[in-house]
Parts: structure tokens; sequence; C-alpha cells
């Protein structure tokens, strides 16, 4: 079982579009795929109870270790979204589980400057400061043709000892589509395909790091 975690100091910058998009993509692929949600909002686990029976299911469980303990046994890819603000103190017992460790960030100043201080708290977590857990950076909700994204980029690359890892970029299908539990992997429209390509940089990445 693969186990990605998703995590985060700052509100609102797409670590539950993370959770979905992977888990719609890795269920679409046939693989057995599970959240643990652990963030008090709900939304991986609301997202995941709404999923059409037209579409691949993901198992949802609300967080917390207990629910380690309750995934079916050939449950072979586990996403797990924390809640805003999560510390090493509220990541310990996900920490262990993990294969590797996800942020997203949004291009705001206020994001960055939040992000670079959450990337010096992870470096100094025993596991991840020994290589075990390798961690990259998402940057989400980016509009390329924009000076602001550009610069939030180049900033993360110049200043974060983690990876970007992918650039995804920001479309109002994301919002919609969650609303009826489903991902743009869930379609193969040419314009959903295009914006596929996205995540792929990021899917080559965890199969790498497993």
């Amino acid at each position: 079982m693969l186990t990605t975690l998703v995590a985060s100091s700052k509100g609102g910058c797409g670590k539950s579009t993370l959770v979905t998009q992977l888990a719609a993509q890795w269920a679409q692929a046939g693989q057995h795929t599970a959240i643990v949600d652990a963030d008090r909002q709900g939304s991986s686990f609301r997202w995941a109870t709404l999923r059409p029976d037209n579409v691949p299911g993901v198992l949802a469980l609300e967080g917390g270790r207990r629910s380690l303990q309750k995934l079916p046994p050939d449950t072979q890819q586990l996403l797990i979204d924390t809640a805003a603000g999560s510390g090493e103190r509220e990541l310990e017992p996900y920490l262990e589980q993990a294969h590797v460790l996800l942020v997203p960030v949004l291009p705001s100043s206020f994001d960055l400057h939040a992000t670079l201080g959450f990337i010096e708290e992870l470096q100094s977590i025993n596991r991840i400061r020994r290589g075990k857990l390798p961690v990259a950076l998402v940057a989400n909700r980016l509009k390329p043709w924009t000076n602001a994204s550009q610069d939030a980029i180049a900033q993360l690359a110049e200043q974060s000892a983690f990876p970007v890892v992918a650039q995804l970029r920001d479309n109002q299908a994301y919002v919609l589509l969650s609303a009826l539990g489903k991902g743009i992997f869930d379609y193969q429209s040419e314009q959903v395909r295009n914006h596929q390509q996205d995540w792929k940089p990021l899917l080559r990445w965890i199969r790498r790091q497993h």
C-alpha cells in the first residue's frame, strides 16, 4: 500500500483538491483507494460519499489514528487529508505510515511566507531530516501567464529545500466536479485531458519515491 500524506500550515491552499483528484485518478486506474480525512471540515470525506455509481468508488474514513486500523487489507492507495495549521504534533500519527508528503501552495505572498515557515518546521522532523520521508511542493491554482505565478514558482525553487514537482493551473472545473464527487480523471474530454497533463509530473514523482 502506498500512503500519500497531504499537509500544509495554510488553510484553503488545495489539500482536499490534491487528495480527491489523486483518489479519482488511482480509482480510475483500477486500484483500491481509500481516504482518511483528518480535517474537521471533512471535505474529502464528503467528496467520497458523493461519488456516483458510474465511477469507481473511493472508501472514506473520518480521521484519527484509529481510522488507519479500519482500512481493508486490499487497500492499494491511501491518501491522508490533514487539517490546516497541522504541525509535527498533529501529523505524528501519520508520519510513520506515509511514503510521501505533499505540500500544496498558492502563488500569493501570504501563502509563500506561510509555506516557507512550514517547510522549516518539516525539516526538523526526524524522519524527513534523515531522508526517509520524501517531501514535495505542489503549486496550485496558478495563472501561468501572470507575473505573480511565475515569481511564486521562482521563489519556491530558490528558497525551498524541497522540489516543486507539479504546477496546477487554476480551473473552475475542480470546484464544480468536487460538488459532484468527481474529479478530472473521471472524464476524457479534450479540455479535461489538457488539465490532466498538469498532474503527470506529480504522479511520476510519487511512483519514483515508491
